[in-house]
């Protein structure tokens, strides 16, 4: 496109979660607001996170706009309008993990958001401004804002751990944009855990664990293990040997255990593998 960017559909997958500058919206597009015939978005979400920032909308080169996010696993909806800011919070929470379908429409004085079909939170706006007829350009963003994070009234830690697909923005069919070469994946099965940052390597901390005499830590891997060769899971704490190891060989057709100096051998021809670690 003569820009050096990757060009993606609106309708794409798109998981938020993908490394960039925290606030930067994961995709993004401008638009004449003549070429715009219905103020009405919608798209699907997907998230077990609490929080984040989800679509974002402006005109004025920023001084409208529109932000919608998750707090608390809620719909939040943020707007500056000519001399009026808003902040409203409602609906169902969101973040178990399910698909839902969002629907944010611009009714006359209202801003409406609709969740799966029915849960509606409205937001009314009266300006004692005269009103101007819009001209210029609109800008969508979806994962990110476009403006300083100071100029809203709730502030949100915005990177989602969650996925958008089927977006259709304001029915437009133009090609969006985004900063990376490749859109990372969005899981077909996830549960609560499920996060890895797309480069198959993550960094927890141990001290959000449970110690208790009678809680585990469990670890849960599904697929077909007598298709992969090499290391499958493995545990390490910086500066230490490895703690634990979880490796498939093609050739003999086994998965190995290690642990310390313990060393377990399986057949390969499961398709789920659960592996608990208690206190001792």
């Amino acid at each position: 496109n003569g820009r050096g960017k990757k060009e993606v559909s609106g309708g794409a997958t798109v998981y938020l979660g993908q490394d960039r500058d925290i606030w930067r919206p994961m995709i993004y597009t401008t638009v004449n607001l003549s070429e715009i015939h219905s103020i009405k978005s919608s798209f699907q979400l997907r998230t077990f996170d609490p929080e984040g920032a989800i679509f974002y909308g402006d005109t004025k080169n920023g001084q409208d706009w529109f932000v919608l996010s998750l707090m608390g696993g809620i719909p939040l909806m943020q707007i500056s309008r000519e001399d009026i800011l808003i902040s409203v919070a409602g609906g169902p929470k969101l973040n178990d993990g399910k698909w839902h379908t969002l629907e944010v429409s611009h009714q006359e004085k209202f801003v409406v958001l609709e969740v799966d079909g029915s849960n509606r939170l409205e937001v009314g706006m009266q300006s004692k401004q005269t009103q101007e007829i819009l001209v210029g350009e609109l800008r969508l963003a979806v994962g990110g804002i476009l403006i300083n994070k100071e100029k809203m009234i709730v502030q949100f830690e915005p990177q989602m751990d969650g996925c958008v697909r089927e977006g259709s923005w304001l029915n437009l069919s133009i090609p969006w944009e985004a900063d990376v070469e490749e859109l990372w994946p969005c899981y077909q099965n996830i549960q609560p855990g499920s996060f890895f940052a797309g480069t198959g390597f993550a960094i927890f901390n141990t001290s959000v664990f449970p110690i208790e005499a009678d809680h585990v830590v469990k670890t849960e891997l599904w697929g077909d293990f007598s298709k992969m060769d090499g290391t499958i899971l493995s545990i390490n704490v910086p500066g230490q040997e490895m703690i634990f190891a979880l490796v498939a060989n093609n050739n003999t057709k086994e998965v190995t255990l290690t642990f310390g100096e313990e060393k377990l051998s399986m057949n390969d021809i499961f398709k789920r593998l659960v592996i608990t670690f208690e206190t001792d």
